[in-house]
């Protein structure tokens, strides 16, 4: 329903295909996880072009967000109606961090790779940047956490097409 829903806002703006996947895989919480059923089954393209676009439309925020995130959520949790707000998103990386914590880098690629709602490049961007991971630790970490997450749901999304 969720994935219908996104789908019909973002093809409603007259955009190519290949955007549609890359602009999904960017929005938090859905991202490679909900473009790549919505490339290989809905849109039919070819596993290897959806994976592709929805890798890269899933990486374009995390420089910004490992770079960016601290200073602008210490600026902005100063307002009122936002403090709230910064503070889940705080506790949230704090509790998926823990994973981060124990095994450092390759805790930060599980948590990523792991093809959940809440754990995936965004996630692991807050958490990275709260943690002050190195930036291109952080980044290859990320990366490859995309990387395993967009296997396991290409897989998935082609194993669905054949069994229909």
């Amino acid at each position: 329903m969720v994935f219908a829903n996104v789908f019909d806002t973002v093809s409603s703006l007259g955009l190519p295909r290949e955007l549609i996947v890359i602009a999904i895989s960017i929005l938090p919480i859905l991202e490679l996880r909900g473009a790549l059923p919505i490339a290989i089954n809905i849109l039919h393209l070819p596993w290897q072009y959806a994976l592709l676009l929805a890798i890269i439309g899933n990486l374009i925020p995390v420089p910004l967000l490992l770079l960016f995130f601290g200073t602008i959520s210490q600026r902005l949790s100063k307002i009122g109606i936002l403090k709230r707000w910064f503070n889940w998103l705080d506790e949230l990386a704090l509790r998926r961090g823990q994973v981060v914590e124990r095994y450092k880098k390759l805790g930060l690629v599980m948590l990523v790779a792991v093809p959940l709602p809440v754990t995936g490049a965004w996630t692991g961007s807050l958490v990275a940047s709260i943690s002050n991971i190195d930036f291109k630790h952080a980044l290859l970490c990320i990366l490859s956490g995309i990387c395993i997450a967009g296997a396991i749901i290409t897989a998935i999304c082609m194993f669905a097409a054949s069994a229909s």
